[in-house]
């Protein structure tokens, strides 16, 4: 992965600090030791960094700034060319484009895992047996939020949720399955879904 010989030297600092001092340095400390006048300029080094998957970063926190291990740097963070838009309906005309996307740019910082899915009770949210979902870590959902949640403390389901009195219910989306009713204080939510990847073989 490319990274501009500014980065570079942007990494080796924040590694050679976290050795010396065992925690990671402020932006104000970075500045100083790269000599940069501006903070806007360390905030962009790291963002791009951030992006390309080298640095880890807990937002709103102070020395929060990771360096990623070098043998443990996936693809995820690899950037894909976005062409363009392709109609689903009527052709529209074709464009170069020249953006790209990445999948941080669909979970952006949030604290994101994903799950296989098995079975068919989603089906009529476009959501089918061997897809993945992307799931946002959290305890909390609003009410129609397609949610991962912990039943009974021994079943998880992926399910509409909605809390109905005392009681929540989990709503598939498939006509043929009934929605399960559970007492409030059995579910525990772990995660609301915010995008599903599919692969065709």
């Amino acid at each position: 992965m490319a990274v501009t010989r500014r980065q570079k030297e942007v990494l080796d600092f924040l590694e050679a600090f976290v050795t010396s001092n065992g925690y990671s340095p402020s932006f104000e400390e970075i500045a100083r030791g790269l000599e940069l006048k501006s903070l806007a300029t360390v905030h962009k080094h790291i963002s791009n960094l951030e992006r390309k998957g080298l640095l880890d970063r807990v937002h709103n926190r102070s020395r929060s700034i990771d360096v990623v291990p070098a043998g443990t740097r996936t693809r995820t963070s690899d950037r894909l060319p976005l062409m363009g838009r392709i109609a689903a309906g009527l052709p529209v005309e074709a464009a170069e484009n020249s953006e790209s996307i990445s999948l941080h740019d669909v979970v952006g910082n949030k604290d994101v895992f994903a799950l296989e899915v098995r079975g068919d009770s989603m089906r009529d949210e476009h959501i089918v047996n061997g897809d993945y979902v992307l799931v946002e870590r959290t305890r909390t959902a609003r009410q129609g939020e397609i949610v991962v949640a912990l039943v009974r403390g021994a079943e998880t389901t992926l399910k509409r949720f909605y809390l109905e009195g005392s009681q929540v219910r989990l709503q598939p989306a498939n006509l043929e399955m009934d929605p399960i009713f559970v007492p409030a204080s059995q579910v525990s939510i772990q995660g609301r879904v915010l995008g599903v990847l599919r692969r065709y073989r």
